[in-house]
């Protein structure tokens, strides 16, 4: 076979010709016509996102809503993750934080709303520092208020096997519990989109 035709194959297939050697397991292979001609194209599989039934494992409940994000509310979800991360829970635990905050705040981190605030509620999941969540300074820190959220989420016993309303709501307990069940399924697509990135 001539210098061309190898030097083609070996770009399909990705491998390096430099000086006359070849790497990989061109070199021990025949030198026949039919193997450029035979050449498919390798399908590359993106394997790193996660798995769907793990993020919604009995589906969603009710009508979903959805909201465009700014950048502001992103970077709000890339630290709910990376705080979920750091707390060793799995990408369900992000899942449920993330429909919390969208439910609570919209993915904002609201400090006090004056007379429009629900009794001292901020942050992005609108903790109260009269409840103990902690000061104002520290639940409108992401980090802190993530990782105050999911020592709450990890008290409640089955927590991973609930629908998302049902584990919110155990432990925001929120005057309108339902409501969190709206918002599994953009939560479930965020952390699918950044639980790698």
């Amino acid at each position: 076979m001539n210098t061309i035709i190898r030097k083609s194959m070996l770009s399909v297939a990705g491998l390096a010709f430099a000086g006359g050697i070849f790497a990989g397991p061109i070199a021990g292979h025949n030198d026949t016509a039919t193997a450029a001609v035979d050449a498919k194209p390798v399908a590359v599989v993106q394997a790193d996102k996660p798995d769907t039934a793990k993020l919604i494992p009995h589906g969603t409940q009710g009508a979903q809503s959805r909201i465009a994000l700014n950048d502001e509310q992103t970077a709000n979800v890339k630290a709910i993750i990376a705080a979920t991360k750091k707390a060793g829970m799995p990408e369900r635990a992000a899942v449920i934080s993330i429909g919390t905050s969208l439910q609570e705040s919209k993915l904002e981190n609201l400090g006090h709303l004056g007379d429009r605030n629900d009794h001292d509620s901020q942050g992005l999941f609108q903790q109260r520092p009269s409840s103990g969540w902690g000061t104002p300074e520290q639940i409108t820190d992401p980090d802190y208020s993530t990782t105050a959220f999911l020592k709450g989420l990890k008290q409640v016993d089955g927590w991973q096997d609930m629908p998302l309303t049902v584990a919110a709501q155990t432990v925001q307990v929120s005057a309108y519990p339902d409501a969190y069940a709206q918002w599994e399924q953009q939560a479930a697509d965020l952390v699918a989109q950044y639980w790698n990135s």
